[in-house]
């Protein structure tokens, strides 16, 4: 049925030896607290941006609102 998927299973490995584990672990670890930095990076980085977007669109709705004024008090 799914014989295409037969030649990977061939490169499995589980050592007897459990200790060959550790340097995996400790780099998986080191992965995944390396990936938590990185969202909360782009968790925080984002906010900011979106703060000022939010900042220059005011701005920008403000200049835009001055101006019609003026134009319709002429």
């Amino acid at each position: 049925m799914f014989t295409f998927l037969q030649p990977a299973f061939l490169y499995l490995y589980f050592p007897e030896d459990k200790t060959e584990y550790i340097p995996v672990v400790i780099e998986f670890l080191v992965l995944l607290v390396i990936c938590i930095f990185v969202f909360r990076w782009f968790k925080k980085k984002s906010a900011r941006d979106a703060e000022k977007a939010k900042v220059l669109e005011e701005k920008i709705m403000k200049m835009r609102k001055e101006e019609l004024e003026k134009q319709s008090s002429q």
